[in-house]
């Protein structure tokens, strides 16, 4: 509470901010409540182009629910010596010691949580042009120490019959989103990578039909065959309730969430499309 008030407070404050002071509750808390270090215990390829990490921590039980799916991880700055936490200032608001060197936040899906273990999964796409995040998880090691802030996202949706779509950005979310269906789960399952050493062992229930495209052979600039799939599958009649959950780069979110809205007509609750990047920009995972 007091972050957002004061937050509010200094964004319209403008160049004339006041001096905030708080009294009361709240006062011991060093650190932000939703921040956590996590350390690094197995790093390994899940495909040539898809990194796993295991982390280590705490609270993992944070993360079990889908309500959960997502984090903030920072990248530490490549200037600092040591990893600089956040500190929660007297006013409230979120601090750094070396406020220029502050760590790179980008956000990632829990891919699992083994709540036994104490540990949770990351998947991390290694792109040839590596952006923070991936060149973070090309020289992870174990040992390393890692802030989170989290978690975030919103949970699955009840329905009768699903359909899903994703890229290999959004595949660790569909992947976790599956295991945890109903077993009597009905739909489909569209996941886009870029060849067929990409492709996955996913866990669903057996009325969730996956299909894979890949990208193979297929020009630079092509659009994404999401779309079309999307557009093709035949939706249940009646009063069964559907959920359709996409997440893909920019073009193809647009496409999809223009599609499902003006011809579909679904309701803001039977539909969530996401865009996890955009085409021509740095990484934004």
């Amino acid at each position: 509470m007091r972050l957002s008030v004061a937050s509010h407070i200094l964004e319209f404050a403008g160049d004339d901010p006041p001096d905030i002071a708080w009294t009361g509750d709240g006062g011991e808390i060093v650190r932000p409540p939703n921040f956590q270090i996590l350390e690094v215990v197995d790093c390994r390829n899940v495909t040539p182009h898809m990194r796993r990490l295991t982390f280590a921590g705490e609270n993992v039980a944070r993360f079990a629910g889908l309500d959960a799916l997502h984090f903030n991880l920072m990248i530490q700055h490549p200037d600092v010596m040591e990893p600089q936490w956040p500190h929660v200032g007297a006013n409230g608001v979120i601090s750094w010691d070396q406020p220029d060197l502050r760590p790179i936040m980008r956000k990632y899906t829990v891919r699992s949580v083994d709540m036994a273990a104490g540990t949770l999964d990351v998947d991390f796409v290694l792109h040839a042009d590596a952006g923070p995040g991936s060149a973070f998880a090309q020289t992870a090691a174990v040992g390393d120490r890692v802030g989170v802030i989290g978690p975030g996202g919103g949970g699955l949706v009840a329905a009768d019959w699903y359909l899903f779509a994703s890229d290999e950005t959004a595949l660790p979310a569909i992947g976790r989103m599956l295991e945890h269906l109903p077993a009597g789960a009905r739909g489909k399952a569209y996941v886009e990578v870029s060849d067929e050493g990409e492709a996955q062992d996913l866990s669903a229930p057996p009325a969730i039909d996956i299909e894979w495209l890949f990208r193979k052979g297929r020009a630079d600039d092509a659009p994404s065959q999401l779309v079309d799939a999307v557009k093709g599958v035949k939706f249940p009649g009646g009063d069964q309730r559907i959920h359709v959950w996409a997440g893909c780069e920019f073009k193809t979110f647009r496409a999809i969430r223009a599609f499902l809205r003006n011809e579909r007509r679904l309701t803001n609750m039977e539909h969530l499309v996401v865009s996890y990047w955009r085409s021509g920009r740095a990484e934004e995972e």
